[in-house]
């Protein structure tokens, strides 16, 4: 490809909006442009990538016998009224009405649409196991899309299909994608760590998500570097100290004006955080209101109470007017006196004697608050974070935290879809069973912008060969003034072009000086990058730079257009 007939521009500044080093370099290099919040074009530069990207999913998932096939992007929402997620998901999963009137739903993913095919196709128990998988687009309606494309709302995933006869042949599916993103995410050039993670919208028994260690990484891994133990936060569940009993002593009021966070409420009274009783409260997706209590030295885990409450449709911080609605002072707030809300306690607190919690009133707080006695749980589950420096629960060391952004997750469904859509096969026994399927995904789009946070420097990308829009970047110097230059570069180009696909170059045959020239090759990122001019013929050949090393050496004309027919290597 010449650079002068490619469909790109550069950016000479960072742009504003950009967050990371991916966003900002992938703009900056023409890789993407922005339509509006969270949903991207991929400029030509940008699909190249992501074709090879895809490529390398495709034969990881063919190599455990992966069949792909492609489904629709718009759905029936009576699949998913059957399968229960059409009302359990909120605002994120976009309804609409056809022209006649029926109700659709945009796919987040295709768990019903799965269990339809099967129900259709699979009869007997000698057509399982199997594996399907397809490259859609996908459509979620984040409520704050960032970082390019870490967090869009609309993107192409991988979902992959396992379907089995039982538990034991889905821990078998599991395993075997659990090693394919191994093994794919170590050929995209991303160390991942594998982490246990709540099952969701998804269902099911066991979850893992893999997990690129990146400091902008919206989600908290607990990790423990003794015994390997990793979970994400959402789900971690670690020792909790035991209190010293106490006796219970007599309810006390006490004034504590603007004592409205735990800190100032505790240097106000003289005592530890760990003596008092924090209240958030959230409203759930059917209209509920929750109120969580947790030791004022923790932090609620929304997804833990999610779970508690049994929320449908997700949670969200409820209002000022919501929580007085309920008999409780925003600031000063506890379950004491309060009504028409969930009260959902964290186990330490039900532990925990003689607290100090809200009163209920602006400026007041209640010291001696004993859970049972002063009010009642409704329900009574680990509902905190763990935090750092906590025992791990495998091995007792303290844990680690660390932020991570998901690059793949594996889920194992159960029955839940197949019997939602009648899916079942007749067994060795003569008797109908479910199929037993699991759910397998990769964000493409992501992984991308992963590969760029991991391989890059002040001077722009640094793409893995694996996944390079082109095997390297030729830089002509000279033009016009240069017939010999010019014929070299050319000669090169075609043999390239001609040697395949993967071993096609980019040539800047641009009229543009040696300087925007040499800056752009490092902005792009081609694994390397060769110069061609009248000063590398004087040296006797062209010169060859590898973008990661920035080792360079000026090799013959010949063993250049061999490389370029037989394949780059590192250091050749």
């Amino acid at each position: 490809m010449r650079l002068s007939h490619l469909f790109f521009t550069t950016l000479r500044d960072d742009p504003a909006e950009a967050e990371m080093p991916s966003h900002r370099l992938l703009l900056r290099a023409g890789y993407v442009r922005q339509l509006g919040s969270g949903i991207y074009s991929l400029l030509p530069l940008g699909k190249r990538v992501n074709d090879r990207v895809e490529q390398v999913i495709r034969e990881e998932q063919d190599r455990i016998g992966g069949q792909e096939l492609e489904m629709p992007v718009v759905h029936p929402a009576d699949i998913w009224r059957a399968s229960g997620r059409y009302d359990a998901i909120g605002p994120e999963l976009t309804r609409f009405k056809d022209r006649n009137g029926r109700d659709m739903v945009l796919a987040m993913t295709h768990e019903e649409v799965v269990g339809l095919l099967l129900a259709d196709i699979v009869k007997s128990y000698r057509q399982l196991p199997l594996i399907v998988y397809h490259f859609q687009t996908k459509w979620r309606d984040e409520p704050r899309a960032r970082g390019g494309l870490i967090r869009v709302r609309e993107f192409v995933m991988k979902d992959a299909y396992s379907c089995d006869r039982d538990e034991a042949g889905l821990d078998a599916s599991y395993e075997a994608q659990h090693g394919a993103y191994v093994r794919t995410f170590e050929r995209l050039g991303l160390e991942t760590v594998a982490v246990s993670s709540d099952v969701g919208i998804m269902g099911g028994s066991q979850a893992h998500e893999f997990m690129f260690l990146n400091p902008a990484g919206e989600d908290v891994l607990v990790i423990c570097e003794a015994c390997g133990y990793a979970a994400n936060r959402q789900v971690a569940v670690v020792p909790k100290p035991d209190p010293e009993p106490e006796e219970a002593l007599p309810l006390e009021e006490v004034a504590t004006p603007g004592t409205t966070t735990i800190a100032t409420l505790a240097a106000f009274l003289g005592i530890e955080a760990s003596r008092t009783a924090k209240a958030a409260f959230f409203m759930t997706g059917d209209g509920r209101l929750v109120t969580a209590i947790v030791r004022g030295d923790y932090e609620v885990n929304e997804t833990k109470l999610g779970n508690a409450a049994k929320a449908t449709g997700g949670i969200r911080p409820a209002s000022v007017e919501e929580i007085r609605a309920a008999g409780m002072e925003p600031g000063y707030g506890s379950p004491i006196g309060a009504h028409d809300t969930v009260v959902v306690v964290d186990d330490l607190v039900a532990r925990s004697p003689n607290l100090v919690a809200g009163a209920n009133r602006e400026g007041f707080h209640d010291r001696n608050v004993n859970v049972g006695r002063d009010f009642t749980a409704d329900v009574i589950a680990d509902i905190t974070n763990a935090q750092e420096g906590d025992a791990c629960p495998v091995c007792g060391q303290p844990l680690i935290l660390r932020n991570g952004i998901e690059v793949g997750n594996i889920f194992k469904l159960g029955t839940k879809f197949a019997d939602a859509a009648g899916a079942s096969y007749l067994g060795e026994d003569g008797q109908a069973h479910p199929i037993v399927m699991g759910s397998y995904g990769i964000g493409v789009g992501r992984n991308v912008a992963c590969i760029v946070e991991a391989h890059h420097d002040d001077k722009g990308i640094i793409w893995p060969a694996e996944v390079a829009p082109y095997a390297a970047h030729l830089v002509s110097i000279g033009g016009a003034k240069e017939p010999r230059v010019t014929e070299i570069a050319e000669r090169l180009h075609d043999l390239a072009a001609a040697a395949g696909p993967r071993r096609e170059i980019l040539w800047d045959d641009r009229d543009e000086s040696p300087g925007v020239k040499f800056t752009d090759s490092e902005l792009l990122g081609m694994p390397w990058i060769l110069t061609v001019s009248p000063r590398s013929l004087a040296a006797g050949g062209i010169e060859v730079t590898e973008r990661a090393t920035g080792a360079r050496s000026t090799r013959p004309i010949e063993d250049v257009e061999g490389l370029l027919t037989d394949g780059f290597t590192p250091g050749a």
